[in-house]
């Protein structure tokens, strides 16, 4: 079986509680990877290259030391990244905001949901839209 994970990057410590809970109650927690801001986006990503890519980073915008949009930009422009799907996840409900990802090369934009109910449905879709109906290249 292969073996895939899910790159999160969420600085907040409740969100990622909130987040990894959500997944478990989707039956999926176990090759969740967590990071807390941008820098740490592009470490775990240089040092395991030779792996398997996660199957999608979930990216939220506004970290410390190095943005969601540095991040979005940084993976896009760089041949061994650009082709992990990239699902945006923010509070920020703006317009010119979700454009600005879209033109960065956001596969997804998804304004946190505002309860943790609302959280679990949203997980389940994305689970099952990323993980068994759109395909990725190997």
């Amino acid at each position: 079986m292969e073996e895939i994970f899910i790159l999160i990057a969420e600085d907040d410590a409740d969100d990622r509680f909130l987040l990894k809970t959500a997944f478990e109650e989707n039956g999926f927690s176990d090759a969740l990877h967590f990071v807390e801001n941008g820098v740490e986006v592009i470490e775990f990503l240089n040092k395991n290259i030779s792996e398997k890519p996660p199957r999608f980073i979930l990216l939220d915008l506004n970290m410390p030391k190095k943005d969601g949009r540095e991040v979005l930009k940084e993976l896009k422009n760089n041949p061994h990244y650009k082709q992990i799907p990239v699902i945006v996840f923010s509070t920020t409900n703006n317009e010119q905001e979700m454009r600005r990802c879209y033109e960065l090369g956001a596969n997804s934009y998804i304004t946190k949901p505002n309860s943790f109910e609302n959280l679990v449905k949203t997980i389940a879709v994305l689970r099952s839209y990323w993980m068994h109906t759109s395909t990725s290249p190997s």
